[in-house]
């Protein structure tokens, strides 16, 4: 049985056309003419009219595809620096991370605020 209903009346769900519904053969496959028909939608210069509200979690997806990527920020964020160490200090230091599951750098920041908190 098919909805009387047009995209736009049926809010919340998911708007599909005709040819979209049936299973069909692709583009490639397609005869020039099969392939004009079945691509007439993407012609429409504006569709904006065609569009309805964000649902709540389309609204959290955006919210996470639009957020900014790379490392979080801890504290003031982070700056890299260039440290000398004998290869041997490197060597343990890298071992006691790696036993800790930890990177280097997450060990050499706990240590130092270690230090640091023994200086006040």
């Amino acid at each position: 049985m098919r909805d009387s209903r047009t995209a736009l009346e049926r809010t919340g769900e998911a708007a599909l056309s005709p040819q979209a519904a049936m299973k069909r053969k692709p583009y490639w496959e397609m005869t020039p003419k099969e392939l004009a028909k079945a691509t007439e939608q993407f012609e429409v210069p504006f569709v904006a009219d065609q569009s309805r509200p964000l649902t709540p979690a389309e609204r959290e997806q955006w919210r996470r595809v639009k957020g900014k990527r790379g490392r979080p920020k801890v504290g003031q964020g982070f700056k890299r620096v260039s440290v000398s160490l004998e290869q041997g200090l490197l060597k343990r230091a890298t071992v006691l991370a790696k036993k800790r599951h930890l990177s280097r750098s997450k060990l050499f920041a706990q240590l130092l605020e270690r230090a640091l908190g023994e200086e006040r």
